[in-house]
């Protein structure tokens, strides 16, 4: 980790930092950021992401493939990014929202020198699931990164975007700290009908938004004995029925997945049922609208070829 850190810099005024015990200094504009259990703190403890750090605390290794014996997320990894091992290996690369560290235990696997930074306490249970020496945790707003201009051979933001407050301001300063020839991979929840936005769990959100979250974690939690099951049902019958009950009901189950064990497959549904209704921000994006906000960065970039997933979108910095 020490030699990643020589790759941070001062988020406000980009100065190099010094290293002093359990704190880093900007010798320019006089700031200090501590180090607390051995992860740098750019942000404050308590911030609008909070519900991401009470729920990636809590079921830390809900999603990771070495915890459910899985290759689920490195699937997801590779078809969203469409990098490889020969790619990754000893490039420096950001996770930019790593929450718990589900891709970034991916992104290691394959070689990867590894910054990966959250604004939540989440970045605890990354450090608490990932050990190497090739990766950096820091806790940090990926509108203000504490990273050089023209360093990251490769950035990836993995369902991230919808949930912050200034996507725009993020697009920019990530391809700020694009390596010229770097390659950057965004996925996002996308707005691409006008029904989106009647999905049910944006009917809700108003109200379950505003709850407090460790309250609405334990209500999703205590009430999962009923609704899973139900869910379990509705959401295996054939195409449109199904397609139509996932829409009016908020709830996140994933028939369509194997698991070892059923406590697993409800674990992550709790855990992504919470996703769905407890954030501060969650406004799905157009991709013509990413493809404004690098217009309005005036950093030149080529689009990348994406499989046909929704909200997948890549580019190489020219």
């Amino acid at each position: 980790m020490t030699s990643l850190l020589t790759a941070l810099v001062c988020p406000t005024c980009k100065s190099v930092l010094q290293i002093g015990g359990d704190l880093l200094n900007c010798p320019v504009c006089v700031s200090n950021f501590p180090v607390l259990r051995g992860i740098p703190r750019f942000v404050p403890s308590e911030n609008y992401a909070d519900s991401f750090g009470l729920q990636w605390n809590r079921f830390a290794r809900t999603q990771l493939d070495s915890a459910l014996g899985t290759n689920r997320s490195k699937n997801r990894f590779i078809r969203e990014t469409l990098w490889n091992a020969e790619q990754l290996k000893g490039k420096l690369v950001l996770d930019a929202g790593c929450g718990s560290g589900r891709f970034s235990e991916i992104a290691l696997g394959l070689g990867a020198r590894l910054i990966a930074i959250d604004y939540s306490s989440a970045v605890d249970a990354a450090s608490e699931n990932l050990n190497s020496d090739n990766l950096l945790i820091a806790q940090g707003d990926l509108a203000i990164l504490p990273i050089p201009d023209e360093s990251l051979d490769f950035i990836y933001c993995i369902g991230v975007l919808q949930h912050t407050r200034n996507p725009e301001r993020i697009v920019a300063e990530l391809l700020r700290c694009l390596k010229p020839g770097g390659e950057i991979t965004l996925t996002f929840y996308e707005n691409s009908s006008w029904h989106v936005r009647f999905y049910a769990k944006y009917l809700i959100r108003p109200v379950t938004k505003r709850l407090p979250n460790k309250f609405l974690l334990n209500f999703i939690d205590s009430t999962s004995s009923v609704w899973f099951p139900v869910t379990n049902l509705l959401f295996r019958l054939p195409g449109p029925l199904s397609r139509f009950f996932r829409f009016i009901i908020p709830i996140a189950n994933y028939v369509e997945f194997s698991y070892a064990r059923n406590q697993d497959a409800r674990a992550e549904a709790i855990l992504d049922t919470f996703d769905m209704l407890s954030p501060s921000f969650d406004r799905p994006i157009k991709k013509i609208e990413i493809l404004q906000w690098i217009s309005a960065s005036k950093i030149e970039v080529s689009r990348l070829e994406a499989e046909s997933n929704p909200g997948t979108m890549r580019f190489k910095r020219i």
